[in-house]
């Protein structure tokens, strides 16, 4: 199958050696790897170590890793909370974190403290019991890296190992603190900080090494996924996620077989596949397993002349973790065009499969369809459209290859495709239940109008696609139609319609189809936490935590957080007391971009959010739903200057404040700003008079015309939205 390469084979064997094999395996590779921490452990401090990551099974009430376990499963043996009694459920305490901006993290959860990261990559270190603060670290981020970060500038958590707490930053260094401390003991730097990339996401650590990935595929970077010594912070491999410039030579055999499936001149913009989120690790195989994202630009017609699969972008990667070699791989979207990556959540589990018990790995990629993998070899056991898929039929069993459907490929016409970039399951992570033999997932049905950037010239830390915003004459009749009261004189900010729904969906990966579903009028919902309380917990847009019989899709119990879970809840116990923690804060992409359709959620407003049975904490207080009402502000602008400042916003300022101008929740709402904030215009774009805000300078780019047209832009935005105020006896 030449979709997935494979070291080797294994033969079948009588079931009950198998599992004599397996413990065997497990037992060795735990003595291996614990004996350097066991030989350095001096306190308590010291106890989560390799032995103690791998074990993390027997120990229930903590939540030691990303995933809680190397599985990744995300469900909890944790059962005082149940589904009889969940109604039970009160706050213990509430943290405010004091952030306004997407939150994403996984906290995690050992020796009564909480550590967890907001925005702008800050630790905090919480009593676990009574919220009361610990220590916080601030690295620092420069303010101008926000220009740098696709969506939104937002840190998914840390890791724990041997008394240090590990963590990136926006800005690319990687982190060690003390974690009684909170104190600096050593950093790196990952990336080169003339590039834009960025970390978003939260390392792992195995077998002594820390692993982190970076972001930036749509600025134009090359991938790649980084090994550090967790005691040094010192580099020990890197692997590369596509191939370099040929002629200066290929760093393995890996790179030189992927550049056969790429043409023209990739490298020179970067070409992608960056490694953002998803890894994790099988102890027994002693395999890595890497999520590879989308191309860059996403337009494949741009970045790989002639088509090619592109390997490794939207790949799952098998590495060794000790030297990051290459063993095998499997792509999810040959020659990706859509950005479809496969950087989602990854789990392991042995599942049930034709009579016999496989050890697989499981993802649902933002591609539509949720993938078993044979996690030893990469075999493709089955796969599934678990959304709405127009871009391709189905999954061939006997090539793993997606069968394509004519027209999805946008070269020189607009597309309509499902899903669309973000995908029909993001970064939200999903969780399994052994107990029900379901996966959890934060699905979403939203399509993209993908329109082909004919003018496309690569701009270096720019936005890069390949691909502009849909216009009115961009529209298909027939899409147009489908939705009432929409005409392409009336089409501006995309309809609720195009921007599609969101549903907690709960999928049989044995038999590839759906059990039950619980449906949301907005996409991009929280991650979900599965427990054996018969139980799954999932934040949503609308400000719940909200808990759900895991068997029937009952909703049970919920409770209002303050602000839009886009974070995964986690579950842990201290002493007698088992609790539910969420960290609630509206972001992330849709959060930024989403418009209109984003502002249902509720405002973000960062906080930890801890509950118990029984407990009798303040509720938190719902926030009026107040739109200002804006005045009329006089400007000379032309239609010839306002159609200019439109392209340039496209390019420049979308991916913050919205489409047309129409700000989610999260970033100012530009049509909105007091009307002395206009006159400053140069100063803000060009000088840089908000960078402290997060707002960056974009001198190198844009000059004062090009501000003069953009401020036309956003004043006739201005003027519909008064407009409509007035029409609704609203305005003033």
């Amino acid at each position: 199958m030449h979709h997935s390469t494979r070291s080797e084979t294994p033969a079948r064997t009588p079931s009950w050696t198998l599992a004599i094999v397996l413990a065997l395996t497990v037992t060795l590779a735990v003595a291996a790897v614990s004996t350097r921490a066991q030989q350095r452990r001096t306190s308590a401090t010291y106890g989560v170590d390799d032995f103690a990551l791998i074990a993390a099974e027997a120990r229930p009430g903590d939540w030691l890793s990303y995933g809680r376990t190397y599985k990744e499963q995300r469900y909890s043996p944790l059962d005082q909370i149940t589904s009889e009694n969940v109604d039970q459920l009160g706050i213990a305490w509430v943290y405010e974190l004091g952030s306004k901006r997407g939150i994403e993290a996984t906290p995690l959860v050992v020796d009564g403290v909480l550590y967890t990261t907001g925005a702008w990559s800050v630790v905090y270190a919480l009593d676990v019991v009574t919220g009361e603060p610990l220590w916080t670290h601030d690295p620092d981020v420069p303010r101008e890296v926000a220009q740098k970060a696709c969506c939104d500038v937002v840190n998914r958590g840390a890791a724990l190992y041997e008394g240090k707490i590990l963590s990136g930053t926006l800005d690319g260094r990687l982190i060690a603190l003390d974690a009684q401390t909170g104190e600096l003991v050593w950093e790196t730097q990952t990336v080169d900080p003339e590039q834009p990339y960025t970390i978003t996401g939260a390392p792992r650590v195995v077998k002594g090494k820390v692993l982190i990935g970076n972001g930036g595929a749509e600025y134009g970077v090359r991938g790649y996924l980084s090994a550090y010594d967790a005691d040094t912070g010192e580099l020990v491999w890197r692997f590369y996620t596509v191939p370099g410039n040929p002629a200066d030579g290929f760093e393995n055999e890996a790179m030189e077989m992927a550049a056969k499936t790429w043409n023209g001149e990739w490298w020179k913009t970067g070409g992608g596949g960056t490694v953002w989120d998803s890894f994790t690790w099988d102890p027994e195989l002693d395999l890595l397993y890497v999520g590879v994202g989308n191309g860059s630009p996403w337009n494949q017609n741009l970045r790989s002349p002639g088509g090619g699969d592109n390997l490794f972008i939207s790949s799952i990667v098998a590495l060794r973790p000790d030297t990051g070699e290459y063993v095998w791989h499997y792509q999810t979207t040959p020659g990706d065009t859509w950005d479809y990556t496969a950087t989602q959540h990854i789990m392991l589990a042995e599942l049930p499969i034709d009579g016999r018990v496989r050890k697989v790995l499981m993802q649902a990629p933002k591609n539509g369809f949720f993938y078993v993998l044979d996690r030893a070899t990469g075999e493709l056991i089955s796969a599934k459209n678990y959304v709405t898929t127009t871009w391709a039929s189905h999954v061939d069993p006997d090539t793993g290859r997606p069968v394509e459907l004519p027209g999805a490929r946008f070269v020189d016409e607009t597309a309509v495709v499902f899903p669309g970039p973000l995908g029909g399951h993001n970064w939200h992570p999903m969780s399994y239940s052994p107990l029900t033999g379901l996966v959890y997932i934060p699905a979403q049905e939203m399509s993209n109008l993908y329109v082909p950037d004919l003018e496309y010239e690569h701009q270096e830390g720019q936005w890069n696609l390949g691909v502009t915003p849909a216009q009115a004459a961009d529209v298909p009749d027939a899409v147009l139609e489908a939705i009432p009261g929409t005409t392409k004189e009336t089409f501006e900010d995309p309809p609720a319609e195009l921007v599609g729904t969101g549903h907690l969906l709960a999928w049989d990966p044995v038999a590839q189809e759906e059990r039950w579903r619980f449906q949301y009028d907005v996409p991009w919902t929280g991650g979900t936490l599965a427990t054996a309380g018969n139980l799954v917990f999932q934040g949503t847009p609308y400000g719940m935590l909200t808990a759900y019989d895991a068997t029937s899709g009952e909703k049970l119990w919920e409770s209002y957080t303050g602000s839009g879970v886009i974070a995964p809840p986690i579950t842990f116990q201290v002493g007698d007391t088992q609790y539910v923690a969420i960290m609630s804060g509206w972001g992330g992409a849709f959060g930024v971009v989403g418009s209109r359709a984003a502002r249902k959620a509720v405002e973000s407003e960062g906080r930890v959010v801890v509950f118990a049975l029984g407990a009798r904490g303040e509720e938190i207080e719902r926030q009026p739903d107040a739109e200002i009402q804006v005045t009329r502000v006089e400007h000379q602008s032309t239609p010839e200057m306002i159609a200019a400042g439109k392209t340039a916003y496209n390019r420049y300022c979308l991916v913050c404040h919205g489409y047309a101008a129409v700000g989610g929740n999260v970033i100012t709402d530009l049509r909105q700003s007091i009307p002395r904030v206009y006159e400053f215009y140069d100063q803000i774009v060009l000088e840089g008079a908000r960078v402290e805000n997060g707002m960056p300078a974009f001198a190198d780019v844009l000059d004062p015309q090009d501000v003069a047209n953009i401020r036309a832009f956003v004043l006739d935005r201005r003027d519909r939205l008064y407009q409509e105020q007035q029409a609704s006896g609203g305005g003033r």
